[in-house]
């Protein structure tokens, strides 16, 4: 399989784009691998490619273009595609093309048939084709998968997941733009998570319901978006994603015929990571303060003291890369198929379409 490099020896990973992604979660990420090293960063910006070889050395290399970088795919084993939404489909098609694995920030596509179109890519040519999807490898995500796993909260009814802000002035930038092909907006930027979340919980979607509106003056697209979702096994979810909400609500509210389990506040890793903080030097990783732990009862609020603290599994967004170097070296499973991203794109246009059209859809 193209990839395979001497054991012992790290794969050497392109990375394009170092903005808030690049920066934040792939490099450090990347570099803090076993397995990995993070070989050249593809940015036209000299300000952060300064910022990058402060962090990483000057043995690291750089690119101005995805052109430039895959015009030495034989020098590199990964390619890592951190770089605006509208780019993901053009550059992981030419970097599978040059024969190499490639990892896709989500969302790896703007519709689910790109995504099986490179999926079918990726499958044809033996190549390892994976979605960022780390939200996965969250405290509070890692956390219900144990008590689900344990059976502490009975048949799960109903589902609320939540990626609520509050950032009345929007901050501009293609996140925010309101042109079609820059994919922006809080649906398929907070939504990918949320959706894929549900789908790897509770399973495919029957049928969605949505609704999405632009709140804030000068905003240009959605800012404040709700998303039900009935799966096949019964249980729903009600995902909220949303820029504009002066209270925020619990990160998760999980309701079942045994118990629930209400979390509030956001896992750690991406604030330590934004602050410089990096796996394996120090403190323990995502740990978080028995503060913060969320509460499993039922008949009265967590507010009020019902229900028991349920310490939180640390978080691991490390794992995710730790995976994806097994998969290339040794045939591991991939952590994050392009299939199940099509999949969690399936829900995200049915979601758009439902808040468009007023209806519900089903799959």
């Amino acid at each position: 399989m193209t990839g395979m490099t001497a054991t012992g020896t790290p794969l050497r990973v392109g990375l394009v784009g170092y903005g808030l992604a690049g920066s934040v979660f792939h490099a450090p990420l990347i570099a803090t691998t076993e397995g990995l090293a993070l070989d050249t960063v593809v940015t036209s910006n000299p300000e952060r490619e300064a910022q990058a070889r402060a962090e990483f050395g000057d043995g690291l290399r750089f690119a101005a273009t995805p052109e430039d970088l895959l015009a030495r795919a034989d020098e590199l084993d990964l390619i890592v595609i951190a770089s605006p939404n509208k780019t993901h489909v053009p550059i992981a098609t030419a970097a599978l093309k040059a024969g190499l694995p490639v990892v896709v920030d989500k969302p790896i596509a703007g519709t689910a048939a790109e995504a099986r179109e490179l999926a079918a890519l990726a499958d044809e040519r033996g190549l390892l084709l994976s979605v960022f999807q780390n939200r996965r490898w969250d405290n509070d995500f890692l956390t219900l998968r144990k008590l689900f796993a344990d059976g502490e909260l009975g048949d799960i009814w109903r589902f609320e997941s939540r990626f609520e802000r509050w950032r009345p002035q929007p901050k501009g930038g293609w996140r925010e733009s309101g042109d079609p092909a820059e994919i922006g907006g809080l649906l398929y930027d907070l939504g990918s998570h949320l959706v894929d979340q549900a789908l790897v919980l509770f399973g495919p979607a029957a049928s969605v319901y949505a609704e999405s509106d632009v709140r804030r003056p000068g905003a240009l697209t959605d800012d404040d978006t709700f998303i039900a979702i009935t799966h096949r096994n019964g249980v729903r979810s009600h995902l909220y994603v949303s820029a504009t909400t002066a209270q925020l609500g619990p990160r998760f509210r999980v309701l079942g015929s045994q118990a629930g389990y209400v979390k509030y506040g956001l896992d750690p890793q991406e604030a330590d990571l934004r602050d410089g903080k990096r796996p394996g030097t120090g403190s323990a990783w995502g740990v978080e303060p028995e503060a913060l732990w969320g509460r499993v009862g039922s008949g009265e609020s967590p507010l009020t003291g019902g229900g028991r603290p349920e310490p939180t599994v640390p978080g691991t967004y490390p794992a995710y890369y730790a995976a994806v170097a097994a998969a290339i070296r040794d045939g591991g499973p991939n952590p994050v198929t392009a299939h199940e991203a099509a999949a969690a794109l399936d829900v995200l246009e049915a979601a758009r379409r439902s808040a468009r059209e007023s209806v519900v859809v089903s799959l």
